[in-house]
């Protein structure tokens, strides 16, 4: 028997738990909430330093590979995806950043009319819980949970001191709309726990008799009846199902997987589509392209006394010691995870307006994020352009999710992307070689003194650079005469009706930071927009207003 819900959303993650919660909150709507992965019981997704324990692991992660980027010096780049309830919330280094606001008035003046700053900032105020206090830019009333990060840290404090000597000036809340600062992060913690999307929107709604959760569901096929999606077929213990969706299916997969299932269900490019023998539903060039992300270029340094997470890791009496602060007062390195210290400023002043870098400082160290500490004393200076200018593609090989798609990020693949990285790496190392900093640094140990050229600096780059997790744009928003576009203003996907995408993907440009809390306002906002849809289409026809948009969706 197929089961019918009125909306079916694809993807448990940072978008996907958001909009179960809201669309079944009222009770008048029935929701059924489709994951991949399994339930998120493992207990070091709940526990903040649990980031190295699930950033390869086999069950809660997806593990995908790029292809092999050109510019990248031919390198494979391991992209990490959650893969459970709370989807990339339960696996991230639960930095809280909104990005600046100059981002989303961006998006309104590329025709994305309601998502401006002052557009955007309500539902920012409306998702978080902020242990700042309340104020015109801050929430205390939502579900996830903005926390202060209370227990200070010798090299953090050092990081701070030594950026106010650069000129950076210390903040205590990078997310009023302007980022410029140096500062400890706020986290996206609970009381010394994770607070993922699963915990914060997800438990409290899930024993609603109109929300059905399905864990290890891996959705193969939007249903389609012409161009109106009508449900979803996904695979669970072996066998094929299909769930029907009276009013919408909402895809919040992410920015790899969205833009692979319009793929394999017909909704594309066509040249693709015809290639692999796919029928064509819509024709949408813009599926899959525009990607972006975030590259990190991680500096390691050896600090001169072992005062760092490594000494603690590597020490039993260090793992006691942190074990106890964590199980009697949820305090201490377990609590926090692994970045701390935070920066925004400009690497080149003379041309951006704003902070075009980001600083991830973190008191360990060790050869890739979430990987075995060094034997040494150490730190990490991560830096990343925050507004790349590269685009890059994802796009599927055959005509299963089962296969993972082609992913080809393209990094530094414009001259603004290149002199803007290697000034953030000039610039790390200003921070390092001043006081107090300079005193706790006894040696460079990535990339070494011997890289001293912009040329030495940029293979650098090339060699070791990875992704900070935050890939976005394969289905972007945008008005109806931009053939790139995939989604409207209200997310709804162009050549279709009852179809939506609610995820990194519906990003035009890249916001500068994180982007988890960003896309939880983005689903905050969609489900709003969703509705108010509904509201709209359940009235007598007399009292239904047709906006302009209509006649182009």
């Amino acid at each position: 028997m197929v089961r019918s819900f009125d909306y079916v959303v694809v993807g448990a993650g940072s978008a996907g738990c958001v909009l179960a919660n809201r669309l079944s909150e009222n009770g008048r709507y029935s929701v059924c909430l489709l994951e991949a992965g399994p339930p998120d019981r493992f207990l070091w997704i709940h526990i903040p330093i649990g980031y190295g324990k699930t950033m390869f692991h086999p069950v809660y992660n997806w593990g995908f590979y790029t292809d092999p980027d050109p510019n990248m010096n031919g390198r494979k780049l391991y992209w990490p995806r959650g893969r459970t309830l709370g989807g990339c919330s339960s696996i991230n280094g639960l930095i809280y950043i909104r990005g600046q606001k100059e981002d989303y008035d961006q998006w309104a003046a590329l025709g994305n009319r309601g998502w401006s700053w002052k557009d955007c900032l309500p539902f920012f105020r409306r998702l978080e819980h902020n242990e700042l206090g309340e104020s015109p830019t801050r929430g205390v009333d939502g579900p996830l949970w903005a926390s202060t990060i209370k227990q200070r840290h010798e090299l953090v404090d050092a990081f701070i001191a030594a950026s106010n000597r650069l000129g950076v000036q210390t903040v205590d809340d990078f997310n009023q709309g302007d980022q410029e600062g140096v500062g400890y992060y706020q986290l996206t913690t609970r009381r010394g726990w994770r607070c993922s999307t699963a915990v914060a929107y997800l438990k409290p709604a899930r024993k609603r008799p109109n929300l059905q959760i399905e864990t290890d569901a891996l959705a193969s096929k939007i249903l389609f009846d012409g161009t109106r999606a009508t449900g979803i077929r996904y695979e669970q213990h072996g066998k094929v199902h299909e769930v029907r969706a009276h009013r919408e299916v909402v895809l919040t997969a992410g920015a790899l997987q969205s833009p692979q299932l319009l793929q394999v269900s017909g909704v594309g490019p066509a040249k693709l589509l015809n290639q692999l023998g796919i029928p064509v539903v819509a024709d949408r060039a813009g599926v899959g392209e525009n990607l972006q992300d975030h590259l990190q270029i991680r500096l390691t340094y050896e600090v001169a006394r072992p005062i760092t997470t490594n000494d603690l890791l590597h020490s039993w009496t260090g793992r006691a010691k942190m074990g106890l602060q964590w199980a009697l007062f949820r305090d201490g390195p377990l609590a926090v995870g692994i970045n701390q210290g935070g920066m925004f400023c400009r690497a080149l002043p003379d041309e951006a307006k704003t902070p075009d870098i980001q600083f991830h400082f973190s008191t360990l160290s060790a050869d890739t994020a979430g990987g075995d500490v060094h034997a040494f004393p150490g730190c990490t200076y991560s830096v990343c352009q925050l507004r790349p200018e590269s685009r890059g593609n994802v796009r599927i090989r055959t005509g299963t999710m089962r296969d993972a798609p082609s992913i080809q990020p393209n990094y530094l693949a414009t001259d603004l992307d290149r002199r803007t990285t290697v000034a953030g790496v000039r610039f790390a190392r200003r921070v390092a070689a001043t006081e107090p900093m300079a005193s706790l640094m006894k040696r460079e140990v990535r990339p070494g003194r011997d890289a001293q050229s912009d040329d030495e600096l940029l293979h650098f780059c090339r060699e070791y650079g990875q992704t900070i997790f935050h890939p976005s744009g394969t289905a972007k928003m945008g008005v109806a005469s931009d053939p790139g576009a995939v989604v409207d203003e209200r997310l709804r996907v162009y050549g279709t009706q009852g179809l939506r995408v609610v995820d990194c993907s519906i990003m035009p440009t890249l916001v500068s930071g994180n982007t988890n809390v960003p896309i939880v306002m983005v689903a905050e906002k969609a489900s709003s927009m969703i509705l108010e849809d509904a509201r709209a289409g359940d009235r007598p026809a007399a009292q239904v207003r047709s906006p302009s948009m209509e006649a182009q969706y």
